[in-house]
């Protein structure tokens, strides 16, 4: 099948949020929209038909899509307005204008005060935000000004609340307070409340403990995420790297007052040796030149050597830091793009890119072409079943399942159980000469590693065969050449493959353990009625498969399937049973 540029971009984007852009053929920004899910959000453009004329017209002009990845909603709010008010997008009409979202900001000095804004660009200022809600803000710094009235430069007001004039110490603690609560965190005033109201209580001075009360009740049921911008954060390059054996996927993003106003990632093919200090140098000068940038102050993740003139810096903690983190965030969310892309356009490209993934990751001998998955499932020992799945290039080749019944072992022995059906699969692959596996994995932790082991050793295909097993906890995965369990990351590729094989053959085990007991049950059931014969008892199971099917049957279905007689006898045999 032949994608387009543009269906491409639509399969492969992040379920993470963010902001997406649409261009148009003359690589215009046409619209900026910010998502909780970019792909589901992006999706609902082209996957539905619009009421809106405006709607169908932008969809119709899309030639061209990109996209943002951030950490959170409200991150995404942020950079959708920041981008919308410097390219102000044709089909952007909600935030075109001057209007923007509100912001809480807090000033030390000349004197202390909190208000809201929509422009926060005062140098001296600390903003909070952004907020949807203006009457929320509103309502916020009231709370704030009642709890801390130093704020309040209403001369009545100030003699109302507080009779002596703090300290600069003070006003500086009780700003650390403010701050916390706008952020969420109000550990230390609420235990500053709940102590004025039990002392006023003690005091018997009821309506201030109730004040309090009623501030302590406001505090506890108010929660906000907010993310605090530093407006001195401007005229910032961040750069950062994130590569494979193959590629390197370097993030170039551009800061103005602490906003992102442009990203971008490039994919670079690594040379024989090449370092990521080396690559990133590289992209570096080519990314800069490409979108004239002057900028003075470079962010890095790693150090490395530029020209003179340009100041380098690593942070380790802090804003800075977490933007470094972020355009990590970007170019990893760039990579895992460029895999889907592949897929789609080259699926054996992308199953060998795949299997060399694998093959790294397990550290194995050959690339695990062919793929063999092994579970058993019984109940306290009864039933016993085993199960074997296949998988060839990476996908299952169902044609090729294996079930087994599980036949010299008694009792729960999951051990037993395993070094049976490994024996049993890899003596008849041998005896019909077909091809073994590349690599065996059990669904199970050490103990089942070693029973299946033990079988291979028998059959001396301990060194033609690599196996490991993965335990369901923690998903560890145990091999034979490393005493200690490898944790892979719970995003790695290598560990969804061997998921899915896992749980395959786990499925594949399950339903041919409860198909087995239901029929045992059955037929146990079926055993009490005296005059059942065995070819009478497999009419009724073929027909009905439960027995709790044939006990609700009604008199003319049983004698339409086993004839009058033998139907009405059955019948009221039935009935008898509670």
């Amino acid at each position: 099948m032949i994608y387009s540029k543009i269906d491409l971009q639509k399969k492969s984007l992040p379920e993470d949020p963010g902001i997406y852009k649409f261009f148009d053929k003359s690589n215009n920004i046409i619209y900026v929209g910010k998502a909780k899910n970019l792909k589901k959000r992006v999706l609902s453009y082209f996957n539905k038909n619009h009421v809106n004329h405006k709607t169908e017209l932008l969809v119709k002009q899309i030639n061209k899509i990109e996209n943002i990845v951030v950490e959170t909603e409200m991150d995404a709010l942020l950079l959708e307005n920041s981008l919308i008010k410097k390219f102000k997008p044709k089909y952007n009409v909600l935030l075109k204008d001057d209007k923007t979202y509100p912001w809480i900001c807090i000033i030390k000095k000349p004197k202390p005060e909190i208000f809201y804004t929509r422009k926060p660009k005062i140098k001296n200022g600390e903003y909070f935000g952004p907020f949807t809600n203006v009457t929320y803000v509103r309502y916020l710094i009231k709370l704030i000004k009642d709890i801390y009235p130093f704020l309040n430069y209403d001369l009545i007001n100030l003699l109302k609340k507080e009779t002596n004039e703090l300290t600069q110490k003070e006003i500086d603690e009780n700003i650390r307070s403010i701050k916390s609560i706008i952020k969420g965190n109000f550990k230390s005033t609420v235990k500053n409340l709940k102590y004025k109201m039990k002392k006023f209580s003690l005091s018997m001075e009821y309506e201030k403990a109730q004040e309090a009360k009623e501030k302590l009740n406001i505090l506890k049921n108010y929660q906000v995420k907010s993310t605090i911008v530093n407006p001195k954060l401007s005229n910032i390059d961040v750069f950062s790297i994130y590569s494979d054996e193959t590629f390197g996927y370097v993030n170039f993003m551009q800061i103005s007052y602490g906003s992102i106003i442009s990203s971008y990632t490039i994919e670079i093919k690594k040379k024989i040796n090449e370092s990521d200090e080396e690559i990133l140098r590289l992209a570096i000068i080519e990314l800069r030149q490409r979108f004239k940038s002057n900028n003075n102050l470079i962010l890095l993740p790693i150090k490395i050597n530029i020209e003179n003139t340009i100041k380098c810096n690593v942070p380790k903690k802090g804003d800075k830091k977490k933007l470094i983190d972020l355009s990590i965030k970007n170019a990893k969310s760039y990579r895992l793009e460029r895999f889907k892309q592949i897929k789609l356009t080259d699926p054996n490209r992308h199953t060998k890119r795949m299997l060399s993934q694998v093959k790294s990751d397990l550290k194995l001998i050959n690339e695990p072409f062919h793929i063999e998955c092994f579970d058993n499932s019984n109940i306290q020992g009864s039933n016993p079943v085993g199960s074997c799945v296949v998988f060839k290039n990476l996908k299952p080749i169902k044609k090729e399942y294996r079930l087994y019944n599980i036949k010299s072992v008694e009792g729960p022995n999951d051990f037993a159980s395993m070094e049976e059906i490994i024996y049993r699969r890899y003596s008849r692959l041998l005896k019909e000469e077909k091809t073994l596996p590349n690599l065996i994995i059990i669904d199970g932790g050490k103990g089942q590693l070693s029973s299946a082991l033990k079988s291979l050793c028998l059959l001396k295909l301990d060194k033609k065969i690599e196996i490991i097993s993965i335990a369901k906890k923690l998903e560890e995965i145990y091999s034979i050449k490393d005493p200690n369990p490898l944790y892979l990351d719970k995003r790695s590729e290598t560990l969804k493959i061997i998921q899915h094989a896992r749980n395959e053959s786990h499925r594949f085990a399950i339903n041919f353990h409860r198909k087995k007991r239901e029929k045992y049950s059955l037929s146990s059931e079926l055993n009490n009625i005296k005059g059942l014969g065995p070819k009478t008892k497999l009419k009724l199971l073929k027909a009905y498969k439960s027995f709790k099917r044939i006990k609700n049957t009604s008199l003319s279905d049983l004698q339409s399937l086993l004839g009058e007689k033998k139907g009405k006898k059955i019948f009221e045999a039935l009935k008898k049973i509670i």
